[in-house]
């Protein structure tokens, strides 16, 4: 996986976070040398993600533990399935736990949900893609968790690209002027996308030359329009308050893609379990 120093060091700050000045439990009831083996079991049917930053938890608090994945990240699981076996000492697994349940679980709802989005639009040309709607410092993994199941990434943070929305708009004085800005100064190799509400709007992204344009809390219709009057000459997204119920019509209009913040700012983790044997 990508970012692997930034990895290492959130797991180093989740440890610290969750350890505090050390696991007194397991400190008071089990001897330093006991050593045990265990199993990740899944308690529900989903995608699984998260399996490597479970290992790398468990070996950041003792290099010796030996966790060997049985199901790797992408890969659906049902009701009782075994995910990972682990072994060594019982103070490292015990202490590491919750925090490799943590990230395993929430990754493993993001690519459960994101899969599901996907089926909603099969056989269709458009493309899921998540927002910058993640959970503050988890963005790298739950990016990588919306891939896993199947979406694809838009901006990773606000360097990746322009996206010129609606407050951007009015403090730039239009359209127009903010994209004359944008071509000026931005790096050339980077898109220009526009949000836009109404088809006026999207008259003045196009004639701007926007690259991208979004359609924001369009109704179908009026997205159908949108995207026949776009007719090619930029991407089109669509854009808010996109769920299960309408993203196969959505599709039907014909938008490259479609953005979702459900992916990751609502998701449900998935059911996963460790029992020692």
């Amino acid at each position: 996986m990508k970012n692997s120093t930034y990895i290492k060091r959130l797991i180093a700050q989740s440890l610290e976070e969750d350890l505090g000045t050390g696991d007194i439990t397991t400190a008071s009831v089990v001897p330093a040398g006991t050593m045990v083996s265990g199993s990740f079991i899944a308690r529900q049917q989903g995608i699984i993600c998260g399996t490597d930053i479970a290992a790398m938890v468990f070996l950041t608090l003792d290099p010796s533990i030996k966790m060997e994945i049985a199901v790797s990240d992408g890969h659906k699981v049902n009701p009782g399935d075994e995910i990972a076996h682990i072994s060594g000492s019982a103070p490292g697994i015990l202490s590491g736990e919750r925090l490799a349940l943590n990230f395993m679980q929430r990754l493993s709802g993001i690519a459960t949900n994101t899969a599901f989005y996907v089926s909603q639009v099969a056989g269709t040309s458009t493309k899921i893609v998540d927002t910058r709607k993640t959970t503050p410092g988890l963005r790298v993994l739950e990016k990588y968790a919306v891939k896993t199941g199947g979406g694809g990434n838009h901006r990773m943070n606000l360097s990746d690209g322009v996206l010129i929305k609606d407050n951007h708009i009015k403090a730039a004085g239009g359209i127009r002027q903010a994209v004359e800005a944008a071509r000026k100064n931005a790096p050339k190799t980077l898109k220009i996308e526009v949000e836009t509400e109404t088809l006026d709007q999207v008259d003045q992204a196009l004639e701007a030359g926007a690259d991208i344009i979004m359609l924001d809390n369009m109704a179908i219709e009026t997205m159908r329009k949108a995207v026949e009057k776009i007719g090619g000459r930029a991407l089109t997204e669509a854009s808010g308050n996109m769920d299960s119920k309408n993203l196969s019509a959505v599709a039907a209009t014909g938008v490259d893609m479609i953005s979702v913040g459900a992916l990751t700012h609502s998701v449900k983790a998935l059911d996963i379990s460790l029992k020692l044997h």
